[in-house]
């Protein structure tokens, strides 16, 4: 098992970032690596609740990526289960700091990565998403 850790700052409140990673209207504008459509987002934020997020590929192929709540600490963290079919299931904390009213740091715990390829696989999938997310921010104003 393996591990990763990404951080990042984004041009936005932290209440802003929060919503837009649990409102399946904003993660559908943002979520996805680079040539990767959020196609469907399904989100139940409350500890034991449910989210599903469709990734279609460039070649049409569609991802699903799905878990469950584990911790729901609005606007600070989550904590929550990450399985994609074929791949044991993972676990991802995304803890959310302000860094004042205007910006915040994203920090994505990934851990219980079956292996090393997977995570590098996963760290270029969570720097695309956070790529995503930065321009979001800086397009919505």
């Amino acid at each position: 098992m393996t591990e990763l850790m990404i951080r990042r700052v984004i041009a936005a409140g932290r209440e802003r970032i929060f919503d837009a990673w649990t409102k399946p209207e904003l993660l559908q504008q943002w979520w996805g690596p680079a040539n990767v459509r959020c196609i469907a987002a399904e989100v139940d934020l409350r500890s034991g609740g449910a989210y599903r997020i469709g990734n279609e590929l460039p070649d049409g192929r569609v991802i699903w990526i799905e878990g469950e709540f584990e911790v729901v600490d609005s606007p600070q963290r989550l904590v929550y289960s990450w399985r994609i079919s074929g791949e044991p299931a993972s676990r991802v904390t995304v803890s959310f700091v302000a860094l004042g009213d205007r910006s915040t740091e994203v920090v994505i715990h990934h851990e219980r990565i079956g292996s090393e390829a997977v995570r590098d696989d996963h760290e270029q999938g969570w720097r695309g998403c956070l790529d995503g997310l930065e321009r979001w921010a800086s397009a919505a104003g």
